[in-house]
């Protein structure tokens, strides 16, 4: 496995994008319905933003599991982490949350589990 892919801190950052990337891709993907919607007006926003967003989830679901193996989170913290994924934006408060409580070391050196 790559140096980078088992350094925490790296690990963190990643996980950290990616979380904020997933958000955004639902809020875009979310404008995109209302405007097919309710709107009823382009399907342009969901034809684009839905593979963006699937793409992006994807890679938070990834990133997660790599988190749950580098930053030895606890199996109720993954869980935690994977679900933030399913209802829109939650994954900006699995971020904050997890790095408030030390599970995502953006600038510590050591995580807690």
């Amino acid at each position: 496995m790559p140096a980078a892919l088992t350094d925490p801190r790296t690990v963190a950052r990643a996980f950290r994008a990616v979380a904020i990337a997933e958000a955004v891709s639902w809020v875009l993907l979310l404008a995109g319905m209302f405007v097919k919607r309710v709107l009823n007006a382009s399907e342009l926003g969901v034809q684009v933003f839905g593979p963006v967003h699937g793409a992006v989830f994807v890679a938070y679901v990834l990133v997660t599991l790599l988190a749950w193996r580098v930053l030895r989170w606890t199996p109720r913290t993954a869980v935690l982490a994977l679900a933030a994924s399913i209802p829109p934006l939650v994954t900006i408060w699995f971020e904050r949350w997890a790095h408030r409580t030390g599970r995502l070391p953006v600038d510590a050196a050591e995580p807690v589990r």
